[in-house]
């Protein structure tokens, strides 16, 4: 059955052809067809449409008037399917990424300017936050996904690790001398402590560790920037707990040592989230693939 969007497509094909035959031809329909269809519309407004002379066709003033606007939808349709076309291509759209400022300058860059380099079409928006804010912004919808510190228990967002992270504590040439052998957790406690605020992932992580074991953290410093945490520690003002494959230049340049604990703090990781109940955009999805097709 055909459709009243497929009668002004065959109307405007005709009206262009100036002849049925012609536009069965381009159409790959029965003159026929054709022929019938033009009759269903001209019923259907209860107008002619056509006059039919020997040579073809011709548009009457009524459709005249039509086929301009026939032509005008016809385009803004095809305008709108060149669209859907760019954004199934991914030449064209928008990915809007939850990540803290230390993922973002320590992990995600990289995978952000391949997939920039790939895909130039599309808009990078990124919003910074701690670990529940950027929770906040995937449930809320303000990003598509989010790169975060794991654990994360919600249950309405899908997780998936994507790298393997190690916390450590380090110090600076002041404090050398501790890191000859490894130090019990009830030493550590008696040094000036340096660690991001409490709102961080990191944070609530290593707290949880300690006091499974009877501590309790007291820091000397708290600090909202792992930048600050790496240079206040090269200075000398304390001891910090970072992760370790951030913080890879600090310690091959000798600005950092490794304190080694008696006890190893566990391994966590970093991982992708978005809703579970919501398909992710091609461009989200693609860029999720980036990141995992490393892991």
């Amino acid at each position: 059955m055909i459709g009243k969007l497929d009668l002004y497509r065959i109307f405007n094909v005709v009206s262009r052809n100036k002849s049925f035959s012609k536009a069965a031809q381009e159409l790959y329909m029965t003159q026929s067809a054709v022929s019938q269809a033009i009759s269903k519309l001209e019923n259907e407004l209860e107008i002619q449409l056509f006059y039919r002379t020997s040579k073809g066709v011709v548009l009457t003033n009524e459709g005249k008037l039509l086929n301009e606007h026939v032509n005008s939808a016809l385009g803004m349709i095809h305008v709108g399917e060149d669209k859907i076309l760019e954004f199934k291509t991914l030449k064209t759209g928008q990915l809007r990424i939850g990540v803290g400022d230390t993922i973002s300058r320590y992990y995600l860059l990289p995978y952000l300017e391949e997939f920039h380099s790939r895909y130039p079409g599309i808009k990078l928006n990124i919003l910074n936050g701690t670990t529940m804010e950027i929770c906040d912004f995937i449930k809320s919808g303000k990003v598509d996904v989010g790169i975060c510190n794991l654990p994360i228990d919600e249950e309405h967002l899908q997780v998936i690790p994507c790298k393997e992270i190690q916390d450590i504590f380090v110090c600076g040439e002041k404090y050398k001398k501790i890191t000859e052998k490894p130090i019990s957790l009830e030493y550590l406690m008696r040094l000036p402590l340096i660690f991001l605020e409490k709102k961080s992932n990191s944070r609530i992580f290593m707290e949880n560790f300690f006091e499974k074991r009877g501590f309790q953290i007291s820091p000397v410093f708290e600090l909202g920037s792992y930048d600050l945490v790496l240079e206040f520690t090269r200075i000398n003002l304390g001891i910090s707990c970072v992760i370790k494959e951030f913080s890879e230049d600090y310690l091959k340049r000798g600005d950092l040592y490794e304190v080694k604990l008696e006890e190893e703090v566990p391994k966590r990781s970093i991982g992708i989230c978005y809703l579970k109940n919501v398909p992710l955009s091609r461009a989200a999805k693609k860029f999720v693939e980036s990141i995992n097709r490393s892991y």
